[in-house]
């Protein structure tokens, strides 16, 4: 058993980041647990969120930033680096989000 465990460690340990995190579970809910104030956006010249999301959650369209809750990472990073604190982000209800497979 412990030969095992040792080759699944290694093959594991050999798994891009992008990787690990497509092994992670989303339980999607509907209530949307981060909103963005639309108007505070449109202000901002720098869009850190753009950036600082691990996942990829934010994308510019047509200078508008759009944000997709579903694969969230719940970090919180958007949240801190957000100049015009247009990003109201509270973690999903109990049982909903991002159920890590890797720590």
């Amino acid at each position: 058993m412990e030969a095992f465990s040792r080759f699944h460690e290694s093959e594991e340990s050999d798994l891009r980041v992008e990787e690990k995190l497509a092994l992670n579970k989303f339980d999607v809910d509907q209530e949307v647990h981060i909103n963005l104030k639309e108007e505070l956006c449109k202000e901002c010249d720098l869009k850190p969120c753009l950036y600082i999301c691990p996942a990829d959650c934010f994308v510019l369209k047509d200078e508008h930033v759009t944000f997709s809750y579903e694969g969230c990472l719940e970090c919180g990073s958007c949240r801190i680096v957000c100049p015009k604190k247009a990003i109201d982000w509270v973690y999903p209800r109990g049982g909903f989000g991002i159920c890590y497979q890797y720590g």
